[in-house]
């Protein structure tokens, strides 16, 4: 299923983590590790795009999806994961991390993602009218505004 265009931010943000979550792991299987590197890198991308991405989920499309009975289930796993996600930036990012911190990071994140990508974005396309949609896209949009511009939703242009 195609991603509806008000989930196109989020899943931005995700393609943005993901893209991490590779590097990070190429790094690992070649023995080439600098930690503080990746630390600071880390700290980075958690400031600017993942913490705000949780904190837009956890304010705008959680509520949402979980008046729907078939998502309710999921939206609690998710922001048990978010809480486990918060941990393992923080351990990554507070001191020196150890290569198995950041492989258990890059395993947990990347998961994260595809359970919300595959199961969660699906499902909520699935229950959701266009209207509903359209309204959650808004407010993640301004929900988003402090992130990376990158992953904003594009705007008409100005006729």
């Amino acid at each position: 299923m195609l991603r509806d265009k008000n989930l196109v931010p989020l899943s931005r943000q995700h393609q943005h983590a993901l893209a991490l979550c590779v590097r990070i792991d190429r790094a690992l299987e070649a023995g080439k590790v600098d930690v503080d590197e990746w630390r600071a890198e880390i700290q980075h991308i958690f400031e600017q795009e993942i913490a705000i991405h949780f904190a837009a989920e956890e304010k705008e499309l959680f509520p949402v999806a979980a008046r729907f009975s078939g998502l309710r289930t999921l939206v609690r796993e998710l922001k048990d994961e978010h809480g486990t996600l918060r941990e393992y930036f923080r351990r990554c990012t507070a001191t020196k991390p150890e290569t198995e911190d950041l492989r258990v990071l890059v395993n947990t994140l990347a998961l994260h993602i595809r359970k919300e990508e595959r199961q969660f974005f699906e499902g909520m396309q699935k229950v959701m009218s266009a209207e509903e949609l359209a309204s959650l896209g808004a407010a993640l949009n301004a929900a988003l505004n402090g992130a990376t511009r990158a992953c904003a939703l594009p705007r008409k242009p100005k006729a």
